[in-house]
């Protein structure tokens, strides 16, 4: 497998910056909002996000409406790492819940 490359993780990083930022809302990126934030392209970020979708780095737990479209649009979020087991990414979703139950 090759090795990931700038934009990947460019997107991989803003995925994770955004759904720290959005903890207590639980409100996923969408993929203009990952190219923002991530300072890439739309198009490339399209392709990319498509890419890093269908290899497992992404995953779209739902979708959302938003007023530029008049379909839902995904959120994506980072992927737990296989073989995780109790703790890291375990430990973050279990973490996010936590605090959307308090924040009702």
């Amino acid at each position: 497998m090759r090795p990931a490359g700038e934009v990947h993780l460019a997107l991989l990083q803003a995925a994770h910056a955004i759904r720290a930022e959005r903890a207590s809302t639980g409100q996923g990126a969408t993929l203009l909002e990952l190219a923002q934030h991530a300072k890439v392209g739309r198009d490339v970020a399209r392709d990319t996000v498509a890419n890093m979708k269908r290899s497992g780095a992404l995953t779209v737990p739902r979708v959302r409406r938003v007023p530029y479209r008049n379909r839902p649009v995904s959120e994506y979020a980072p992927a737990a790492p296989a073989g995780d087991g109790v703790g890291g990414a375990a430990d973050e979703v279990l973490r996010d819940v936590m605090v959307m139950w308090v924040n009702r």
